[in-house]
This record gives C-alpha cells, structure tokens and sequence, in this order.
C-alpha cells in the first residue's frame, strides 16, 4: 500500500442506542430534534446556534461541542425528517469525517421506543474498543436523561446566552 491510499483510507463506523419512554411518539420526536435541548442530555453539547424548535428538512443549525480533545464546532443540516417517525441531521469534523444522527420513534407497547443511531461512514481511523465503550456509555446517560426530562415534564430548552443576545438585539425576549 502506497503512502498516498494510507492517507485516502476510511473507516465505517455506527453505533444505536434505544430507550422505551412514557410519552407519545411525537413528544419524544419534537424534544430531540429540537438541538436547543441537547445540552440538558448530551454532556458534549454546550452552545448552539438554532431556532428554539423541533428542526425540518433543510434546516441548519451550529453546536459547539466540548470534549476531551477540547472544542470542536459542527455546522448541521437537516437532511431528513418525518413527524412522529424520524430525524436525520449530517455534520463533520475533520477528526472525525462525516458525522449522521438519525432519531427513530415508535409506538412499542404503551411506550415509545426512542433509537439515536450515530453514524461516521468515513472516520480517518478506525474507532478503538475504548472509543466504543465510552460513546456506549455516554449513550446511556444521554438516554437515561432524555427519558428523565420527558416523563418528568422538564422539557424546556434554555436559550444560551450567545443566542439570547441575538433574539434580544432582534426584537425578541
């Protein structure tokens, strides 16, 4: 192998994380793609540049993400959606290459199963076991909290305080 297909070399990467949650398929929908609430259960996730609503097809947001590596900033497109079904958002960085987070919702039972699949179809290297069991852990947590703020009705979303500025300079609260 040439030192230029070592450089061009990619590695597939997908990990699901499900949880069953106590609420309507598009309660749980609308909470998690609305990316202003990823602060209150993602602990990467810190500021994020976004209307403060469940996001669409086209939409584009920025987050600001803090991780042992330090800060890293992804620009989001929503690529795909379907109330109360699925959401797709796509980003990268360029530690990570491509990165896609598609949300499922389905009736199962009385409850709501929600899946978070993450996806990084070209990672530069591959992922370590190490890598996986932390993405699976903070994946439990991420879930665990998710299902906390739904079932206890703490949904709301706070507005960062560079977002703030801007909807106050807008005329807005």
């Amino acid at each position: 192998m040439t030192d230029d297909q070592t450089q061009t070399q990619t590695h597939s990467f997908q990990r699901s994380h499900s949880v069953d949650i106590d609420a309507a398929p598009a309660v749980v929908l609308d909470y998690v793609s609305n990316p202003n609430s990823w602060p209150r259960w993602l602990a990467a996730s810190h500021e994020l540049d976004s209307p403060d609503r469940p996001l669409v097809t086209g939409d584009v947001f920025r987050e600001e993400w803090r991780t042992r590596t330090g800060p890293a900033v992804l620009r989001w497109r929503v690529t795909d959606h379907r109330p109360a079904e699925m959401w797709i958002g796509e980003t990268g960085a360029d530690f990570l290459g491509p990165i896609i987070v598609r949300y499922d919702v389905a009736r199962v039972g009385g409850l709501t199963r929600f899946t978070r699949t993450v996806t990084n179809p070209a990672r530069p290297r591959p992922i370590s076991d190490a890598q996986i069991a932390g993405v699976d852990a903070e994946a439990e947590i991420a879930l665990a909290n998710i299902k906390r703020n739904i079932e206890t009705g703490a949904m709301e979303t706070t507005p960062t305080p560079r977002r703030a500025a801007r909807s106050r300079l807008n005329g807005g609260g």
